[in-house]
């Protein structure tokens, strides 16, 4: 089973409430705005500002 992008409809960012953008190539979501992503393990996507990582300003988001 694959992440389901349809929960991209009611998904949002857990620190701004913003939209999240799918990066299927590296298993994330991303919010550009707060530049955190978020991992997705097991097609559940893990959204815990604890467990997200920083996107570095160089990086192509």
């Amino acid at each position: 089973m694959a992440f389901d992008i349809k929960l991209m409809e009611i998904l949002a960012c857990p620190v701004c409430k913003g939209k999240l953008d799918y990066k299927k190539d590296q298993k994330e979501l991303i919010c550009n705005f707060d530049r955190l992503a978020y991992a997705i393990v097991d097609d559940i996507p893990v959204l815990l500002e604890s467990e997200a990582r920083r996107v570095s300003e160089d990086e192509n988001v």
